[in-house]
């Protein structure tokens, strides 16, 4: 039998530049971790009698990582019904797994999101140009979330404002990605800017599909409050889980701090300058944490907690995404 034709949104191969690129947020990870490491004391980690306590948080924040992945599928599905495109939850589950495992673990060019697109496509009657979109938008919603998160953190708790440089660079990264959000979200909402690709045939169709999402929310206020009300959900998940990871090395922070700090590691902690974030999360962690008490050795171990449990789950991403590629080449 005819194997399945393959998406038009398939992955195409990275250019000549994206190893040495690689190599060098490789490399950037490696100092900065040879840098941060030597500051953990691991004798000084967890406070005596505190090892029960410590296994029990680091199961919650792997099962809050999980719960994670669900809520991310689920804001998923609400933006592809923007598109009147309908998709089994966990289908949508696998699809993201595969692609946090691919993210985390394979040395490829082709990223996460990517593979999501290419599988749901694949898999599904859903045209490619929205599931791209449909991705684009997810992904918007989050991180209109993050600075609010942020905001909201340090206006519940006026004494986080108080911390010098990590309270300045807090506001400064949240009112940043809210200004450039609002400029990506006009420029793909504006039938001037995005609007005129969507009747193209070419690459730039993805665009205007984009455009046309947007825009359909922009006329359904009421979807439009239900993702954004699912990617507040999702987005605490990850505050969460850095509760846990101090938890189990026995600190006692404020929530209101990690609500306050976490959204803006995130934030950090994406820009391309390091492997999946490795150091410059950790760094991050110490600048933010440390003006509440926390050793630059307990910054560093929360963030290897929260990478860890990432890495954990996107393990079961694994069968997932071998699954899949044998679909892939099925005749």
């Amino acid at each position: 039998m005819q194997g399945r034709a393959t998406s038009d949104v398939s992955p195409r191969r990275g250019s000549s530049a994206a190893p040495w690129w690689r190599a060098f947020r490789i490399v950037a990870s490696a100092v900065m971790l040879a840098l941060l490491l030597p500051r953990m004391h691991l004798s000084a980690l967890l406070p005596p009698g505190h090892h029960g306590d410590t296994v029990t948080y680091l199961l919650l924040a792997l099962l809050t990582t999980l719960g994670g992945i669900v809520l991310s599928a689920w804001r998923w599905q609400r933006v592809l019904a923007v598109f009147d495109a309908s998709a089994r939850l966990p289908n949508l589950v696998s699809h993201y797994l595969a692609g946090q495992f691919v993210g985390n673990f394979l040395p490829s060019t082709i990223g996460g999101d990517v593979l999501r697109v290419s599988r749901l496509t694949n898999s599904s009657t859903v045209p490619g140009t929205s599931v791209f979109a449909s991705v684009v938008i997810e992904r918007l919603t989050g991180w209109i979330v993050l600075p609010l998160l942020t905001l909201a953190g340090l206006l519940l708790s006026p004494s986080l404002l108080k911390l010098g440089m990590a309270s300045r660079l807090a506001l400064a990264l949240s009112l940043g990605t809210l200004v450039l959000l609002a400029a990506i979200v006009y420029a793909a909402g504006s039938r001037r800017m995005a609007g005129r690709f969507a009747a193209n045939e070419g690459w730039t169709r993805f665009i205007g599909a984009v455009h046309l999402g947007i825009d359909s929310l922009r006329r359904r206020p009421q979807a439009a409050a239900g993702i954004v009300a699912v990617a507040t959900i999702y987005q605490l998940s990850p505050i969460l889980v850095a509760w846990f990871a101090t938890r189990a090395l026995g600190l006692n922070l404020p929530m209101a701090a990690l609500l306050a700090f976490t959204p803006v590691v995130a934030i950090a902690q994406v820009l391309p300058l390091s492997l999946n974030g490795l150091g410059l999360r950790e760094g991050a962690l110490v600048l933010f944490l440390g003006p509440l008490g926390v050793s630059a050795g307990q910054a560093v171990a929360v963030g290897l907690i929260i990478y860890a449990a990432t890495l954990a789950v996107s393990l079961l991403g694994a069968p997932a995404f071998a699954v899949g590629s044998r679909r892939a080449v099925s005749v």
